[in-house]
């Protein structure tokens, strides 16, 4: 089926305008064939994901719209990229992909996106307000915008969320529609001790879980009484890992979920109970290994916020990361900023900060003998496979007693 397109639609597309525009809405055009949608709708931003250098595909189409006149229609922030061009250093990559991925990066900027390279763009200053249709890729960004903020954006791969970018144009499908953002399945953890979902890591584990209980479904939590942005943040982005979740309803706390009647719109859900036995198992499921030869730490996945860069420093308390140790954390270039003070202090201690990318997409590790940890739920999914290590996974708190102490060290979960 075709979209309807306005003639604005159709001057872009038959080249009236730019060849980035008639490109890119030759793009949407196709991808509003593929999921149905019956027409294109104005969007207010785009967060770009087909930022990271990939192979010449990804170099290749961000340099013919750049060539080709393409411009950002919408305010368009940046995800994460292979390099950290503040600490350009630790890159261990080679100076070929390192020299694409640079060219590629300025082609973004050259379109005039903003240099925010950061997988969180929600801990911007400038975010999206309730209603909002924006074009979102990077998935846990996806989650949070939806969930959290009320804002409207099905998932949008690479190239793509460029082409909605281009025009300020999108299908309308998914979870731009109702009837799309309605849960069809109730995850209840009322059976879980109060003193576990006040911890940031049960949030992690618990969107781990939801994910591969849900799928692609839209989930409602009942049974959580609080939660902080943060938690929120580990919550979907565990949920976008382990399954192809876009949105989550956390009943009594999300915008679109005063109670669990109006997250649902009334039709009874599918009900998983979660225990203590299946959270249990779930937080196993992210460690590939239980060795203890620690050899490097990674925080900030998805980056961390000013928040929890100062918790960091609370939890370090004057100590200093073991020398045979590696600390990373990443973070986006306008958090560092903004916590310049922790940052420096904790540099002093020995954590190393990455911005603008990520340890887990591009080669910053260190080579070494021993296990990978981490308190990310995303990190210890996709580190195996993207660096073939081993990942331990654990509490923040249990990050930094390891760090210091040169080994895996975790506590018992209070699940």
């Amino acid at each position: 089926m075709n979209p309807i397109l306005t003639d604005a639609d159709q001057a872009m597309l038959h080249g009236e305008g730019s060849g980035a525009q008639a490109l890119a809405m030759r793009v949407l055009v196709g991808m509003a064939r593929a999921t149905g949608a019956r027409r294109m709708i104005d969007i207010s931003g785009a967060h770009i994901d087909g930022t990271l250098y990939l192979g010449r595909a990804s170099l290749n189409f961000a340099t013919r719209l750049r060539d080709e006149g393409g411009r950002v229609a919408v305010p368009s922030t940046l995800n994460v990229s292979s390099l950290d061009l503040l600490h350009p250093d630790l890159f261990l990559g080679d100076d070929p992909t390192r020299d694409a991925a640079l060219t590629m990066m300025r082609a973004y900027l050259d379109m005039g996106a903003s240099p925010t390279w950061t997988c969180a763009p929600y801990q911007l200053a400038d975010r999206p307000g309730f209603g909002d249709r924006v074009a979102w890729g990077e998935s846990n960004a996806i989650v949070f915008a939806n969930s959290v903020l009320g804002a409207r954006t099905p998932r949008f791969g690479d190239f793509a969320d460029m082409a909605a970018a281009v025009t300020g144009r999108a299908p309308e499908f998914g979870l731009y529609l109702d009837q799309h953002r309605r849960a069809r399945v109730r995850i209840d953890v009322s059976g879980i001790a109060e003193e576990a979902w006040l911890t940031d890591e049960f949030f992690a584990v618990l969107g781990f879980l939801i994910g591969s209980e849900a799928g692609s479904e839209v989930p409602a939590i009942t049974g959580i009484e609080s939660a902080t942005e943060d938690q929120l943040k580990v919550l979907g982005a565990g949920a976008a890992t382990s399954g192809a979740v876009g949105m989550i309803h956390v009943v009594g706390i999300t915008p679109e979920a005063p109670t669990l009647a109006s997250a649902t719109g009334g039709i009874e859900p599918r009900l998983v109970r979660v225990t203590a036995d299946t959270i249990t198992r779930a937080y196993r499921a992210l460690s590939s290994t239980d060795g203890e030869n620690l050899h490097t730490v990674n925080l900030g996945t998805p980056h961390y916020s000013a928040r929890q860069i100062a918790r960091l420093q609370d939890l370090l308390a004057g100590r200093r990361v073991h020398p045979e140790v590696s600390l990373y954390v990443n973070t986006g270039r306008d958090v560092l900023a903004s916590s310049s003070g922790n940052v420096k202090r904790l540099e002093e201690a020995g954590v190393v900060f990455v911005v603008d990318t990520c340890t887990y997409v591009t080669p910053i590790l260190p080579a070494g003998r021993g296990v990978a940890m981490t308190d990310s739920a995303k990190w210890a999914y996709y580190a195996p496979g993207n660096l073939g290590v081993d990942v331990v996974f654990g509490s923040t708190a249990d990050c930094v007693e390891s760090a210091v102490g040169g080994r895996v060290i975790r506590e018992k979960r209070p699940w």
